[in-house]
């Protein structure tokens, strides 16, 4: 039987709030409205999450101004948070929007994996659904996905689908993720995520077509370097046909499946063994993984390394 993954996930959000307002967003709450996760709180919620099958602890974290006084004290929670999950035998892998070098490089530190979406190259989203969005400038996104190469830190990108880009800039999104996967070597994973209408945003647009999903799969497929795996968010994909499908077409991996999706929450997981029956009737193997494909695994420290086997002891 082929092999489809996912990652046995649980998210933690050090904070809702955001300086950006994309206007597709159904996570972000303004500045100072929302309070931190504390250490203690966390702490809690790891426990609770021992023996039921969960190994990645996904940090995702809307983003304090790069300018703004909090933002140290920001990342330094962000660190302590993961540094909680290693400790109590979990797997981190951080989204907390763009970084600066420095702040990468520290956080490398206790992630076995890192992400950012690039979404879109297309200026014109800029004067769009990114008009009120500082941090969604495409060459600030370009950069830390080739900085994440220059610090050996498996990654984790992907396409926002339906937000107003061309196919054809489509196109030139993944090209530019190929040519930096060519040069470092470090994406494990692009996710082609449609934008799917939400209750909490302010776009109220019509969504990705979803039926050119597929279509877009071959396409990623023939420009991605074999070695990165095509990402697909199960609960945006609203028929078991469409999602096999897709499978059909190249994606290969589910993302984290997760009790709830703190960036659709309008849209639910299935059950995952009723995903699993769902897929092996047509003659797919539904495996869990880590948040580091195995192949990426050389590029993490020694420390990270022992966090991984521990864990697979």
């Amino acid at each position: 039987m082929p092999i489809i993954t996912y990652s046995p996930a649980y998210t933690i959000v050090p904070t809702y709030e955001c300086f950006n307002r994309c206007s597709y967003c159904n996570f972000r709450v303004d500045p100072g409205a929302d309070s931190w996760m504390t250490l203690d709180r966390a702490s809690q919620i790891i426990t609770d999450l021992q023996g039921q099958n969960i190994c990645e602890i996904l940090i995702l974290s809307g983003e304090v101004h790069p300018q703004s006084s909090r933002r140290q004290a920001w990342i330094d929670r962000i660190f302590d948070l993961c540094n909680l999950a290693l400790e109590m035998g979990f797997l981190p892998h951080t989204n907390a929007g763009p970084l600066s070098f420095v702040e990468m490089e520290k956080l490398a530190g206790v992630n076995v994996s890192m992400g950012l979406m690039l979404e879109s190259l297309d200026p014109a989203l800029l004067q769009g659904v990114h008009r009120h969005a500082p941090s969604k400038l495409p060459a600030i996104r370009l950069e830390q996905i080739n900085w994440a190469g220059e610090l050996k830190i498996p990654f984790t990108t992907g396409l926002l689908l339906g937000i107003g880009e061309s196919e054809t800039d489509r196109d030139n999104s993944l090209q530019a993720i190929a040519q930096i996967h060519d040069r470092w070597g470090h994406i494990q994973e692009v996710i082609l995520q449609p934008y799917s209408p939400g209750s909490q945003e302010s776009l109220a647009g019509a969504g990705f077509d979803i039926t050119k999903l597929p279509e877009l799969i071959r396409l990623a497929r023939q420009i991605l370097p074999a070695d990165i795996t095509i990402q697909i968010p199960p609960n945006l994909i609203l028929t078991p046909a469409l999602l096999l499908a897709c499978l059909t077409a190249g994606a290969r991996d589910l993302g984290g499946i997760v009790p709830k999706d703190e960036v659709n929450p309008d849209y639910h997981h299935l059950q995952l063994p009723e995903l699993t029956r769902l897929l092996a009737n047509q003659g797919w193997d539904l495996q869990p993984r880590l948040p580091v494909y195995s192949n990426y695994e050389y590029l993490l420290s020694p420390t990270l390394t022992d966090r991984l086997n521990k864990h697979r002891s």
